[in-house]
């Protein structure tokens, strides 16, 4: 919450209860002037939101009794006042409520020696888009790139924080109306439109959004590595991220239909791996159930359209390499892939498949698909959340293998899957948005510096990057590093 946003709720919070003292040594209208002060300085430099209309309503309630109260007169218990006092008691609870749970929150400023920049790139592909009825429909990707800047941003301001057709899509998927997530535009972010990249050629890493989640929705994240001297190919594959703007104007939403049609009877192929872990069968009684159900689960196709969504993109990167915002920025031998849940599964298969791909991070995704038993032979760090005990660990047989060159298998403990997105800042109610109960701030600096020190090492072989150092330094990882078949 905003620093005026919590003196005037604390002002209408406190003055129904002191009121009938305080009138009696000043005059009413003296004291309605504070309620008013704080109201106005609130409006005028913090703006309004709808999280504080029951705060607004507190104000006219509370002037209104400090008007009226008649102080010669000892207040009496009755029905009446008993009622009243409830009321105000229910409004109260809610003018806290509400800011505190979606409240105007700050991201993490970026530490590293760049501004950030970012621009829109549309992209449309020659392939088929098998998701829409048409045909005749190609893929199109709308990308934003984050990069390295030496811009002075003292006097600009940073760009909205998430797109319009990114709330939309969120505020659907909650069942709120769209003008219920306007208020994110007082949010301050690190990260400005189209300034100049910083002379120099900057390592490449592609990353890939969760299944159904903003494609955007990682400032924190993103800002921070960009900071550090990455440009970023941010995906949004198109109709499985919540929303996406093409320059037409065109929005296109996450497919609820096509997402009904492909997940029909998962159940039945997911549900064998769930008992499996549930009934602690050992590894051996595991593994030939959890190879069925990495084959066969509906979410090894989204992985396979994503990882061609990326693989197409890396493509362009020569091109883009030659003209444009990003000519001559690129360093095109040294490319990375990173992503979330669904997507931190794609970059796996990318891993695998591309060989001009050098080191992938997966955070906290399930690798489905055909690629169990397979073994990486590039650097691979895998950063897993807390899951409890009984949860189906898909990727301890997946990653069995580890690989051939550097392995990293982490967990972040008291985190939930979310604590790798900007949802704990969106929503700091750990039961409503699903993340635990590690400190948001904490979590992100300890994401944000493993995944740094990570490309740092193996991308920009820096000497200085050491995983090890942060095991040591942050007492909520659990850190393994394998070399080949050996443990360091």
């Amino acid at each position: 919450m905003r620093t005026f946003e919590i003196i005037l709720l604390l002002t209408v919070t406190i003055l129904p209860f002191i009121k009938r003292p305080l009138i009696r040594k000043i005059p009413s209208n003296y004291l309605l002037i504070f309620p008013g002060i704080f109201l106005s300085i609130h409006l005028l430099f913090e703006g309004w939101r709808w999280q504080m209309l029951p705060a607004y309503l507190l104000v006219l309630i509370v002037g209104w009794r400090i008007k009226t109260v008649d102080e010669t007169k000892s207040p009496g218990l009755s029905f009446i006042r008993g009622t009243g006092f409830l009321i105000l008691s229910v409004l109260i609870i809610i003018g806290w409520t509400l800011p505190m749970a979606l409240p105007v929150f700050s991201l993490p400023k970026p530490t590293g020696p760049y501004q950030v920049g970012t621009q829109m790139v549309h992209f449309k592909t020659n392939m088929d888009e098998s998701i829409t009825k048409d045909p005749s429909d190609k893929r199109e990707l709308m990308i934003k790139v984050w990069y390295p800047s030496n811009a002075n941003t003292s006097s600009l301001e940073g760009e909205k924080y998430i797109d319009n057709a990114s709330r939309v899509g969120f505020a659907t998927k909650y069942g709120l109306p769209p003008s219920a997530l306007n208020y994110l535009d007082y949010v301050k972010t690190y990260a400005y439109n189209e300034i100049p990249v910083a002379e120099k050629k900057y390592p490449v890493l592609i990353f890939s959004h969760g299944y159904g989640s903003k494609a955007t929705g990682y400032y924190a994240l993103l800002t921070e590595i960009a900071s550090h001297g990455y440009v970023i190919i941010n995906m949004n594959h198109t109709f499985e991220s919540l929303g996406v703007t093409f320059p037409d104007g065109r929005q296109e939403y996450f497919d609820y239909s096509f997402q009904n049609e492909i997940s029909s009877g998962s159940m039945e192929v997911i549900e064998p791996v769930i008992n499996a872990f549930r009934k602690g069968l050992d590894y051996e009684q595991r593994h030939p159930i959890v190879k069925v159900a990495a084959i066969n689960y509906f979410e090894g196709d989204i992985q396979d359209r994503w990882a061609n969504d990326m693989q197409i993109t890396i493509d362009q990167l020569e091109e883009w390499n030659s003209k444009g915002l990003l000519k001559d920025k690129l360093e095109l031998d040294k490319i990375g892939v990173i992503g979330h849940s669904v997507g931190g599964g794609s970059v796996g298969k990318v891993a695998l498949r591309d060989h001009r791909v050098k080191a992938a991070v997966n955070l906290d995704g399930n690798q489905w698909g055909e690629l169990i038993d397979s073994i990486h032979h590039i650097p691979f760090l895998y950063v897993s959340a807390d899951w409890p005990e009984d949860h189906e660990d898909i990727n301890s047989h997946i990653y069995i293998n580890k690989s051939t060159d550097y392995f990293y298998e982490i967990k972040l403990l008291n985190s939930g899957h979310p604590d790798f997105m900007d949802i704990p800042f969106m929503v700091p109610v750990n039961s409503l948005a699903g993340t635990g109960e590690i400190d948001p701030y904490l979590g992100t600096e300890i994401i944000t510096k493993l995944t740094t020190a990570f490309f740092d090492k193996h991308l920009k072989n820096s000497q200085a990057a050491s995983l090890k150092e942060l095991d040591k330094k942050y007492e909520l990882l659990e850190m393994t590093i394998y070399i080949g078949d050996s443990i360091r």
